[in-house]
């Protein structure tokens, strides 16, 4: 490789650390910036709680069909790029029209967007690096990710206390733009020619769906999320009996303080995941979990749940590199790497709505503390469903100790 072409392959590698990075700063503006606009704006909490029903739903509704989408799309750039414009444009709609109708549009647009971005950023990096370097590119995009979420809680909250809620929402649409203009530099001529992907191949749509290892691994994303979706929300409500004023300030620090720490662990748990195998990662990340949750259900000390939440940081960091690449793994040849993803995040959606639908009726008909045990049960379970269920599928010899070239 000469000189020239090392430094364009740097450049394209620091536009996808800035991607990443832009791009989960504007997806911070929605969540729990919507509930305090829409409050602010005269919203009931029913017509409220219906507005982020339509946005889950929509999402769980999107994730297998944005997935077969972005794989026929052979031109991932531009998969990327209408994806990050949709979101914007939700953002948008969200700042100028307050009203059920243009919310409940922006929401639902905003669900399939971002079904839609997910995977597209995966298979640019794996289109742009190739599957040697795929483990090592996904944990530095969960690191920059990780940064984006961190960076964008702390602005969007200063811009909401200190300017107001629907400015949160134009800063997200505005971030749009430095994210297509760091698109613009992950250009073709690393791994292939161009960033431009086959077609699926014949029938492999349904070696997937038959494909026992899938099952396998989306009933474990499916047990993990069913513990942990609703873990801060309880510890949120038990923060704000306990900590009074304060309890915003430290459910602001059990969101950023876990992303740091994925921040750091990402590229190490990629490399793991090569030399060990998935599993291993995976069962240290699920172990995370339970203990959480136990920790949850024996205190009401603010200072203990804050603490105990950096661990959401481990469980998040294995979370984030491994869905990729078991998905790789999945359906390395076929061309369905992104349903595939889909279908993981079918998974996720699924275990995350039963999770705080199931959650919160048990903590109102006996406590809190009996909502957390029988969520520490369920994490308990989903550590013994990755040992005796989850397969391997790292291939064989497969980890090598490599350099990816430096994007600093």
């Amino acid at each position: 490789m000469t000189r020239n072409q090392t430094q364009m392959a740097r450049e394209r590698l620091a536009g996808l650390d800035w991607l990443n990075f832009c791009v989960a700063t504007l997806q911070t503006g929605f969540g729990p910036f919507i509930a305090v606009y829409l409050t602010g704006n005269k919203w009931t909490q029913g017509s409220i709680g219906l507005a982020l029903g339509v946005g889950t739903v929509a999402m769980m509704a999107s994730q297998v069909p944005a997935g077969a989408l972005v794989d026929v799309w052979r031109h991932k750039r531009g998969a990327v790029m209408l994806s990050t414009v949709l979101v914007a444009i939700s953002a948008a709609m969200l700042a100028l029209w307050p009203a059920t109708l243009p919310v409940m549009t922006a929401q639902a647009l905003h669900g399939f967007a971002s079904c839609m971005l997910t995977p597209a950023i995966a298979a640019l990096t794996m289109a742009l690096v190739g599957p040697a370097l795929f483990a090592a590119r996904i944990g530095r995009n969960a690191r920059f990710a990780a940064i984006g979420n961190a960076c964008g809680a702390l602005l969007m909250g200063a811009v909401g206390t200190w300017v107001n809620s629907q400015a949160v929402f134009w800063l997200a649409a505005f971030i749009a733009v430095p994210a297509l203009l760091a698109l613009s530099t992950v250009h073709g001529g690393g791994h292939g020619a161009s960033l431009n992907a086959p077609p699926p191949a014949p029938g492999s749509l349904q070696r997937l769906l038959k494909d026992r290892r899938l099952i396998a691994i989306a009933g474990c994303i499916l047990l993990f999320h069913l513990c942990n979706a609703a873990l801060l929300p309880l510890a949120g409500g038990t923060l704000t009996r306990q900590a009074g004023d304060s309890a915003n300030l430290l459910i602001a620090a059990c969101i950023i303080g876990p992303q740091f720490l994925v921040a750091l662990l990402s590229p190490s748990v990629a490399v793991a995941a090569e030399r060990w195998g998935r599993r291993p990662v995976m069962l240290l990340g699920f172990a995370a979990l339970p203990l959480r949750a136990a920790i949850f259900a024996g205190t009401q000390d603010p200072a203990v749940m804050v603490a105990a939440q950096i661990l959401d940081g481990i469980s998040a960091a294995m979370l984030g590199v491994m869905l990729p690449l078991v998905a790789a793994d999945l359906t390395r040849g076929s061309g369905r790497f992104n349903l595939c993803l889909g279908l993981l995040g079918l998974a996720t959606g699924i275990g995350a709505t039963l999770s705080t639908v199931l959650a919160g009726g048990i903590a109102d008909l006996t406590d809190d503390r009996t909502a957390f045990l029988l969520l520490a049960l369920v994490g308990v379970v989903a550590v013994f469903a990755v040992e005796l269920v989850m397969p391997e599928t790292r291939a064989r010899n497969n980890w090598r100790p490599a350099a990816e070239v430096s994007a600093d």
